[in-house]
């Protein structure tokens, strides 16, 4: 049982994304609007919801989440929480959103997705990091469909995955409007990237950068920001 900020707590279920990094740093980049109505395409446990109702009070998220373990542990996690009136979770298949959702219904879309391309089952790998049900197009074209006009779409991925995350985002009309290079220290290389898209927005990108350990191995004024240090 993890333990979060605002007194949340969140359990985890077998073979289901950890809280790792991803999930922090992401939340943390994420800037809803208020009362944002929040779509997490890909959302295990809960653990992007959860964060985000811990940062925003005014914010409300529905999880789309195929693994029903995972959907289930959500399910409880919301309850035990006492979120029911703000958080769902919903066992499907992200690629279905346009069979569940009206075009526009969320005017904030997030997703901590899997990194690593689809094919033979690997002992290194867990399956919630393989993309064999939730490919990086399919991703972008679910989150754009539940998107509003002028919506943002956040994300977490692989620095060397990022040419193509903006070149699918630009086909499905998410322009790139703020990219963060994560590094572990300042001399690292950069292990993540978080990216704000929005839809139908014109070109201009900011560029931010972040590490979460001096070079002495203390933790960072942005580490103590987002564990609440």
């Amino acid at each position: 049982m993890e333990q979060l900020s605002g007194g949340f707590t969140l359990e985890i279920s077998p073979g289901a994304f950890p809280l790792g990094t991803d999930s922090i740093v992401l939340s943390g980049f994420a800037k809803l609007p208020r009362n944002a109505n929040v779509l997490d395409l890909g959302s295990g446990c809960g653990t992007l919801g959860l964060l985000l109702c811990a940062r925003h009070a005014d914010c409300a998220v529905a999880g789309i989440e195929l693994d029903p373990a995972a959907h289930a542990t959500a399910l409880e996690n919301i309850r035990r929480n006492g979120l029911t009136a703000r958080m769902e979770s919903i066992c499907a298949d992200l690629r279905q959103v346009p069979d569940l959702f009206s075009p526009g219904s969320f005017s904030f879309c997030i997703s901590n997705p899997p990194y690593f391309a689809a094919g033979p089952a690997s002992k290194t790998v867990p399956q919630a990091r393989r993309e064999d049900s939730c490919d990086l197009k399919s991703l972008l074209a679910s989150a754009a469909w539940a998107l509003k006009y002028g919506g943002d779409f956040c994300m977490v991925y692989r620095p060397e995955r990022l040419a193509e995350l903006f070149f699918l985002a630009s086909q499905v009309k998410l322009e790139p409007k703020r990219l963060c290079l994560v590094r572990h220290r300042p001399a690292d290389p950069v292990s993540l990237v978080l990216v704000q898209c929005r839809k139908g927005a014109k070109p201009g990108l900011l560029w931010e950068e972040l590490h979460l350990y001096e070079s002495d191995g203390s933790p960072s004024g942005a580490y103590r920001t987002l564990y609440n240090l």
